[in-house]
């Protein structure tokens, strides 16, 4: 047997000289040494090296690189050692990089933030593919992976607000992932299991943020107690309570976005330092290459790492400049700019303490991060380029006042069964139909609604129509005189 594994090994390699890419050269190597009673994993190994310098990015190399190693349990600092020697020898080496994304979380591993490494090996790397980017700033493969190396730590599933409200009769929870609750979610009262029947705010999504249930009406008889209200998911892989005081009507507990630094890093000040001297190196390296996007886009990201705030001006004007010298991705750039531009915007709500979020003029493509806005009373999205409402905006229970003026609207998916909804305003959009206005029949108390400049309000019927679709919205505004 022994024999004839080693046979076959020969002719497979005779094979990949041919056709070094062959997935079934590969795979097929894979299962001869699985089967070999003694498998030479040295031999394999320097196969591979021989293989990777005739061509550093085969990644079906790379592939068999990782079973030998797995294999053979060779020691991840070995490994690393490997791409350094690569990346020694060859900074565009991008197949590197990320095998050693791969390995420094198992050889560093940061305790408090899943899949980050330990701040001394960062600050390590850090100064490592500054050279590389120095040394060649028009290679991408230095500069994913410094991106990589700003990134945010995964959080793990969390429930973000747990919300009551007696008025509607409902429990309403947001989490952190998209989720199927299936008979994984259980709300207890005052420490006992109630069966309640889970339902997203479109009723059709399986997987979903955001989460509500109908409060069976025999639990809550006595508005002189208090109730403790929790909710498990999993077993308590993730939880959240709140309390209803005796008199109150509402209650809700939710994650600050300010104290939980959803949208920063946590800065020592040896990072802090090491990435200041970065935006600086980066600062006089894009003045001499004016038009390299990787350049202006890592600018962005240590301004965000740093203060986001505080580069907030900053980071806008160079958004714009990516645009012109990138003008092929310049959908990307808005988007991203649009989602950093959310995210301040949470934060400086967050810190005012206000429950009012003005998002207008900010020239946004999409909305992100809803799920930090189920406290809103007030939202302000117009004078943006906004296409389509998402479904998730269901989430903002709270939602008494929205203002999406001068935008680009054409369908209001996102605008089911909000509770509170008092007045909306969509004037200067581009709704054809008053059949797109379905989803506000879903809003109970909508009673004001701002519809002109939409090409609907040029039909003679129009108003008719409304009528009859909302019955409940005492005044419809169509024209602009």
């Amino acid at each position: 047997m022994q024999s004839l594994c080693s046979g076959e090994l020969s002719f497979l390699e005779n094979c990949l000289r041919v056709s070094p890419k062959s997935y079934g050269t590969w795979y097929h190597r894979c299962w001869i040494m699985k089967i070999m009673p003694k498998p030479d994993w040295a031999r394999e190994l320097a196969l591979c090296n021989r293989f990777l310098e005739i061509d550093e990015r085969n990644f079906h190399c790379w592939d068999y690189r990782r079973f030998v190693t797995q294999s053979s349990s060779v020691p991840d600092p070995e490994e690393l050692e490997f791409t350094t020697s690569l990346i020694s020898k060859n900074f565009s080496n991008y197949s590197s990089w990320h095998y050693r994304s791969k390995l420094l979380p198992q050889i560093h591993p940061d305790q408090l933030r899943i899949g980050r490494v330990t701040e001394g090996a960062l600050l390590n790397e850090l100064e490592l593919v500054q050279n590389a980017f120095f040394t060649d700033p028009n290679d991408q493969s230095a500069w994913f992976y410094h991106r990589w190396l700003l990134g945010r730590a995964d959080h793990p599933l969390s429930i973000r607000c747990v919300m009551v409200s007696l008025d509607e009769g409902c429990v309403s929870v947001t989490f952190s992932q998209p989720v199927a609750v299936q008979d994984d979610l259980i709300l207890f009262l005052n420490d006992k299991p109630i069966f309640v029947s889970w339902r997203t705010a479109g009723r059709k999504e399986k997987r979903s943020l955001f989460w509500v249930c109908d409060l069976p009406k025999e639990c809550i008889n006595d508005r002189c107690c208090q109730y403790k209200f929790q909710v498990l998911w999993k077993d308590g892989e993730a939880k959240k309570e709140c309390i209803l005081y005796p008199g109150t009507r509402e209650t809700w507990c939710r994650d600050s976005a300010t104290e939980n630094e959803f949208f920063s890093l946590d800065l020592s000040e040896g990072k802090s330092n090491v990435l200041q001297q970065e935006l600086k190196s980066c600062k006089e390296l894009q003045e001499l290459e004016p038009e390299n996007k990787w350049c202006l886009l890592t600018i962005i990201l240590l301004m965000r790492a740093l203060d986001p705030l505080a580069y907030e001006k900053e980071s806008l004007g160079c958004f714009e400049t990516l645009k012109v010298v990138d003008p092929m991705r310049s959908g990307y750039y808005d988007d991203l700019r649009s989602k950093f531009q959310m995210e301040n915007a949470i934060l400086k709500m967050e810190y005012a303490e206000s429950f009012i979020i003005d998002l207008s003029k900010k020239g946004l493509t999409r909305l992100c991060h809803l799920e930090h806005l189920g406290q809103v009373t007030h939202m302000n999205l117009s004078a943006n380029r906004l296409r389509v409402l998402p479904s998730n905006l269901s989430m903002l229970r709270r939602l008494q006042m929205l203002e999406v003026d001068n935008n680009e609207v054409v369908r209001l998916e996102g605008l089911w069964n909000l509770p509170q909804l008092e007045e909306l305003s969509l004037q200067c959009n581009q709704i054809e139909n008053v059949s797109d206005l379905q989803p506000l029949a879903s809003c109970p108390h909508l009673s004001v609604l701002h519809l002109q400049g939409n090409p609907l309000c040029e039909k003679a019927d129009t108003r008719t129509q409304l009528e009859a679709l909302l019955p409940h919205v005492n005044t419809i505004h169509l024209s602009l005189i």
